[in-house]
């Protein structure tokens, strides 16, 4: 026997030196001085996708930041909490029966009853949604304030959102609707620029009140030029995506997945694409390529874990942004999250200043929010205005298709920027007015010939709608009448009895610092003449009712959701006949 001990001895010792001389193996020790690590797949060089930011075992999740001290081949780890063991499956006990049957006697069936687990209530997720939720614009004297001025705003997001609240069954926050947006989700019969010389074109008109017999609406539409795909810029692109732990669900983190895959096969072959990735910590998944194949590749790495270090993703997207910037052309970060930050920079006034900061490189901000039960819309919306870009909630695949697809040259091409609208009435024949919607985008009416005053974007073929609701010179108005004749007196100038307003316009063109003025002005005719809205202007002022019904508007009166629907008509693209859909919906909740 101790022959053949020594025996199986000597063949494992030459067992053991075969496989230390194998050609092409490295002991661990040695794979760890040079900075290496088993299991994680290291790509070759030509591959720009770096999915091992993911590579995770059963006792942590390893991540690449884009900041690596020199030579160091460490990298940052982020613990990830194992899921409890369960608990151990108990040995099942013999029933009496059984053991009268082992025993030779037959013992009479029993029927025992055992009692279930008390039911104790599950714990209900806890809505952390918010909105910054401005107060409806009161009524202006013209006596006392004749100028309103503000911001253009092309942003969807809030009608996604509200659309999102309706189909769940719910209505929406009051602070959740913005009505600007509502009306800007949808395109109008708006000219077309006559020349590229002006970005976009200017419209108004007047129409009777369908909820005030006395009053009269005021819409102010814009429309810019319109780019083929083939005629724009070529784009730099950086997609930031939030991968922490609250991404998880069906309508986040997925979505967004869908959303990259889809804009993937929008992009020309000369366009450069990046992948920001963050959750606890911040990496770069895909480094800049032309190479669709590359950005699905790199997409389906995408995982959701972790924290949320939003301020330190966004660092890192606009120094890529800035490393591979385009003289020229687009250069555009899109931010993909639910805005739940919750690690390092997460205060919002604190986001937009870096974002401010930012923007002066040329790198413009697009948010796409997405999710339900902590999306921060005011964070989000607020960056976006702020970082010369814009904003939409994602609700669906085809919500992002029209985004990312119909509309990827808006989205991407900025034809006019810092555009501001300022109107000023004239006494003689309008004495009271509102602006329905744009409360979070007034300006002070020197902010108007301020080149300094940061406004709004627009990109190819954008439309932008406002509506003022102004009540004649005759009429009785909103407010009370004053008490001292010279508080509600008037000089009426004959020079401009023909006008009721003039509109005027300014904005820079891209890469410009001096804005450019458009002037208009609103012949008297039309406000004695004006009719019962229609058409395309009846479509406008039912959504303009709609975003008043859901915010609960005092000036509305008794106006419902049936004469919404009456007022909206038949017939028009997938979008309105949905927007009646939603309205049905609003009416049998409410």
């Amino acid at each position: 026997m101790r022959r053949f001990s020594n025996i199986s001895k000597i063949l494992c010792g030459f067992a053991a030196v075969s496989l230390i001389g194998t050609p092409g193996t490295a002991t661990l020790e040695a794979q760890s001085r040079q900075g290496q690590r088993p299991d994680i797949v290291r790509l070759p060089p030509s591959n720009p996708v770096n999915c091992s930011i993911f590579t995770r075992d059963d006792h942590e999740q390893v991540i690449v930041t884009g900041s690596r001290k020199k030579g160091s081949g460490r990298l940052q780890r982020a613990p990830a909490a194992l899921p409890p063991p369960p608990p151990p499956t108990p040995a099942p006990l013999a029933s009496p029966a059984a053991e009268s049957v082992a025993s030779g006697y037959v013992a009479p069936q029993r029927r025992i009853i055992v009692p279930g687990p008390y039911p104790y209530p599950r714990p209900q997720p806890r809505n952390r949604e918010k909105y910054a939720g401005e107060e409806v614009a009161s009524i202006k004297r013209v006596a006392d304030e004749p100028v309103s001025t503000f911001a253009v705003d092309v942003d969807t997001g809030s009608y996604s959102n509200v659309r999102r609240f309706l189909n769940d069954g719910q209505m929406p926050p009051e602070a959740a609707v913005r009505t600007e947006e509502l009306i800007n989700y949808f395109r109008y019969d708006y000219p077309k620029p006559a020349s590229r010389e002006a970005p976009f074109s200017v419209s108004t008109d007047l129409s009777t009140t369908p909820w005030n017999d006395a009053s009269r609406l005021l819409r102010i539409g814009l429309r810019g030029y319109d780019v083929d795909s083939s005629e724009r810029p070529r784009a730099n692109l950086v997609f930031l995506v939030d991968v922490s732990g609250s991404m998880r669900s069906q309508d986040k983190l997925p979505l967004v997945k869908s959303t990259l895959k889809s804009l993937a096969g929008e992009l020309r072959s000369d366009d450069r694409v990046s992948i920001v990735v963050y959750s606890g910590t911040v990496g770069l998944l895909l480094a800049p390529t032309s190479n669709k194949d590359h950005v699905k590749e790199a997409v389906d790495c995408l995982f959701a874990r972790g924290s949320t270090a939003g301020g330190g993703a966004l660092k890192l997207a606009y120094s890529t942004a800035r490393q591979h910037f385009l003289k020229g052309g687009i250069n555009r970060i899109i931010m993909a999250t639910d805005g739940d930050f919750n690690v390092g920079t997460s205060n919002t006034d604190e986001l937009k200043k870096i974002v401010a900061k930012e923007r002066e490189s040329g790198v413009n901000l697009t948010m796409l929010g997405y999710g339900t039960g902590n999306i921060r819309d005011e964070l989000m919306e607020g960056i976006a205005n702020v970082g010369n870009g814009n904003y939409a909630y994602i609700d669906s695949a085809m919500e992002a298709k029209k985004v990312l697809g119909e509309e990827l040259s808006s989205t991407l091409f900025t034809i006019a920027k810092d555009v501001k609208i300022q109107i000023e009435f004239n006494p003689a024949h309008v004495k009271e007015y509102r602006l329905i919607g744009y409360e979070n985008r007034i300006l002070a009416e020197e902010d108007f010939a301020n080149d300094k005053i940061d406004a709004g974007d627009i990109g190819a073929g954008h439309q932008v709608t406002a509506l003022y609701e102004i009540m004649p010179a005759k009429s009785t108005g909103w407010l009370p009448e004053r008490r001292y004749p010279a508080n509600r007196v008037v000089d009426r100038q004959s020079d401009f009895s023909g006008e009721v307003a003039q509109v005027k316009l300014r904005y820079k063109l891209p890469g410009g610092s001096k804005s450019k003025l458009i002037k208009r002005q609103i012949n008297a005719g039309s406000l004695n003449d004006a009719r019962a809205p229609s058409g395309d202007m009846a479509f406008a002022v039912a959504v303009a009712a709609f975003g008043q019904k859901l915010r609960g508007d005092k000036y509305l009166g008794n106006y419902n959701f049936q004469n919404i629907q009456q007022l909206s008509g038949n017939g028009g693209d997938y979008w309105r006949q949905e927007f009646r859909k939603l309205n049905d919906l609003a009416q049998s909740q409410s």
